[in-house]
């Protein structure tokens, strides 16, 4: 009878445990059903960038990829194997693959439908075309993190390769100022690299471009000279502050409002390039293209667009005030520019998009847009496409019906056109994947 007490005393903690953990497994197993579920229903299945795919055959269920994602409920376990249940909202932050134990994730490119094109690239950044290098959002990485990290360890590459030789007016120069163009700017100074940078707009890269008190997610990072960046959320305007700062305390040499136009190889073969700006010219022994993907905007196509009051990011949301808006698209610069201009006073808003969910933007996004939308603070077109911009209207088809509505600016957030072309003519291939590495 003691034996059996004392058994008893053992062996209670461990059955509650083992209690607690099935019903934990089964609550967070139909949890994580449901949003998988709802995912699929609303059609919110592709991934925006690089996104993991999970080997059910070697996973363990163990949930540390669940666990080291910064977003919440982008992974989750379902009949004890890692899903990605809620695909649209993963932004390709790869601390997955990292912190799974059994390898059992690959981060992958696009999807079986949807092809997403990038360059390709070695190890050190470096691409199919000898002392060209790619760094950032163009090669695919777009968080900030990622494009900062990227954007030092090409110049290490770089710097590596460069001969000593005093042939060309740089040894390096940088095309782009957004986050990865600042990072290698910095690292060229820090090694007394002959650098130069050239950016097409303004400081900031696409940061700059985000409507304003927009919340930016970045983590910890360590910059060249600067040191540690500490921030994790901030708001666009704090962060752009944060790159002033640095441009002007650390004085980097960046010409503003040059676009590169064309590269071609110096005639001496391996010495270099001759770059050719909408400004200038410069010879340089390596180039590192820190460019966005957005590149070009791109354009409707429909009569009306050449009108001044079209245009295609959103600077102020004050300057709509008491008119009449219409902003195309459906991703997160879209969603945002709605709300935003939303909650200025008097404003009418519409947000046209062709298809019938938001399937690019964030769960954040998805939700604040849907709330204005019931509480008649703007106004969802869903499967909708813009016909023509006059003057005063828009006229907008959705259902086989046209639709007109009085307007007086119109902002299409449709994304950019990837400077492939671009790419192709200084010879740096790219390739579409659908789902690969």
């Amino acid at each position: 009878m003691k034996n059996t007490a004392i058994t008893a005393l053992y062996f209670l903690p461990l059955a509650f445990s083992l209690v607690y953990y099935l019903l934990r497994r089964t609550v967070n197993n139909r949890t994580n059903s449901l949003v998988l579920r709802d995912a699929i229903a609303d059609k919110l299945t592709e991934p925006a960038s690089l996104h993991p795919i999970i080997n059910p055959d070697k996973c363990v269920g163990c949930g540390s990829c669940v666990h080291a994602c910064p977003e919440n409920q982008v992974l989750g376990l379902i009949k004890g194997k890692s899903q990605l249940i809620n695909p649209s909202h993963c932004i390709g932050h790869g601390c997955c693959k990292e912190a799974c134990p059994m390898n059992a994730i690959e981060l992958v490119f696009g999807s079986a439908t949807r092809g997403v094109d990038i360059p390709h690239l070695a190890s050190n950044f470096e691409t199919n075309v000898p002392g060209i290098f790619i760094a950032g959002e163009l090669g695919g990485m777009g968080l900030i993190k990622n494009a900062i990290a990227q954007g030092k360890q090409a110049v290490e590459a770089i710097k590596r390769k460069l001969n000593g030789q005093l042939q060309t007016d740089y040894d390096l120069i940088i095309v782009g100022a957004g986050p990865a163009g600042i990072a290698a700017s910095l690292a060229a100074k820090k090694d007394n690299l002959r650098y130069l940078v050239l950016e097409q707009e303004s400081l900031g890269g696409t940061v700059s471009h985000y409507p304003r008190g927009k919340i930016v997610m970045t983590a910890p990072t360590e910059l060249p000279i600067v040191g540690k960046m500490h921030f994790r959320e901030t708001s666009k305007e704090q962060l752009m502050e944060f790159w002033k700062k640095i441009e002007t305390e650390i004085t980097l040499n960046i010409k503003y409002r040059e676009r590169v136009k064309t590269v071609t190889p110096i005639a001496t073969p391996g010495t270099g390039y001759r770059v050719i700006s909408s400004k200038d010219q410069y010879t340089t022994t390596a180039i590192l293209l820190a460019i966005g993907r957005r590149g070009t905007p791109r354009k409707l196509g429909v009569p009306g667009e050449e009108l001044p009051k079209v245009v295609y990011r959103l600077d102020d949301p004050e300057q709509y005030q008491r008119k009449h808006v219409t902003v195309v698209g459906g991703g997160d610069s879209a969603l945002e520019a709605a709300l935003a201009i939303s909650e200025q006073p008097g404003t009418t808003v519409t947000l046209s998009y062709r298809s019938d969910a938001f399937s690019r933007a964030k769960n954040k996004n998805r939700t604040r847009i849907c709330a204005a939308n019931d509480q008649n603070q703007l106004s969802i077109l869903f499967n909708s496409n813009v016909k023509a911009i006059k003057e005063s209207t828009i006229e907008i088809e959705q259902a086989g019906k046209l639709i007109k509505l009085k307007n007086d600016a119109v902002i299409i957030s449709a994304g950019g056109i990837l400077p492939t072309p671009f790419l192709k003519d200084i010879g740096i291939h790219v390739e579409t994947k659908f789902g690969t590495s």
